[in-house]
């Protein structure tokens, strides 16, 4: 087993041409060729990771979040993100990113595996993008249906809970189901909640297709003070952070390998790797 065999599956569910432009998916460090010993999944490669990985057996490590954003003109260890590259570079562990190109894409995504965890049904893209074959431009089309418009790539997700919930019944659903120590959240607007869009990580840019496609709440993370008044009390914006929303990819990226190699060495990192802390 390669390298590339492993990302030839996952790249097939998100391609890395879905990437958002600021983006820096793909194998970071390590070559494609190179034979795999076991997999770790995890949401961030931090120097611990690297460890875990050693420790199991590892020398792929899989992660959301890419290590490295923005080039690095040094290599003396003052940051993590150097630390960790040196580390995996010197350990021979590869490290590779599938980022906004998972968050991007409808089956398998990031976004299915949070409504599955809320238990949303009828479940679209909630801001499509399309792809001009001609162009290669992306353009993106609100209010159109996945159903309907053939569109399963694009931002959030919007869907119905089974029945409608009192707010703040739904708001500690949410607490219990996506493991949140708390809740940030809008003024309550004594409406019941059923159609619920939700976005892994930094999903304020959104707001706009939420209030568009009459979502009653937005599960996300990062909203900042001022955005929260852009709710106008139409819907109720529940902020959990970022890595509560994102946390359940590490699974999700376990389980998508696990069905094409179920005999293969794969973990799941044991490392909380979320730098946010609550007292």
């Amino acid at each position: 087993m390669k390298v590339k065999d492993i990302l030839a599956v996952l790249e097939a569910i998100a391609p890395p041409h879905l990437q958002e432009s600021y983006d820096n998916a793909g194998l970071i460090v390590g070559h494609p060729e190179a034979e795999v010993t076991g997999v770790l999944f995890c949401l961030d490669s931090t120097e611990a990771v690297v460890e875990e990985a050693l420790t199991l057996g590892c020398n792929l490590v899989v992660a959301h979040h890419p290590i490295v954003f923005r080039g690095l003109k040094r290599f003396n260890g003052s940051s993590y993100v150097e630390r960790t590259v040196m580390q995996a570079i010197r350990k021979e562990v590869a490290l590779y990113a599938i980022h906004t190109n998972l968050d991007n894409v409808y089956y398998q995504g990031v976004n299915a595996k949070i409504a599955e965890k809320i238990g949303l049904s009828d479940t679209r893209i909630l801001l499509p993008r399309r792809e001009s074959p001609d162009s290669g431009l992306r353009t993106q089309d609100s209010g159109l249906r996945t159903s309907d418009s053939g569109l399963l790539t694009g931002a959030g997700m919007i869907g119905l809970l089974p029945q409608p919930m009192a707010e703040t019944e739904f708001l500690q659903h949410v607490k219990s189901a996506l493991r949140a120590s708390c809740v940030r959240h809008t003024a309550l607007r004594n409406k019941p909640v059923e159609k619920v869009a939700v976005c892994g990580g930094s999903g304020s840019f959104l707001l706009s297709e939420a209030l568009r496609s009459g979502a009653d709440a937005f599960v996300t993370a990062d909203f900042k003070y001022h955005e929260f008044f852009d709710a106008e009390g139409r819907l109720v914006i529940a902020d959990i952070g970022h890595f509560e929303t994102e946390q359940f990819t590490i699974e999700l990226l376990f389980d998508i390998i696990r069905e094409k190699f179920p005999t293969f060495a794969l973990h799941c990192t044991k490392v909380n790797t979320n730098p946010v802390f609550y007292l």
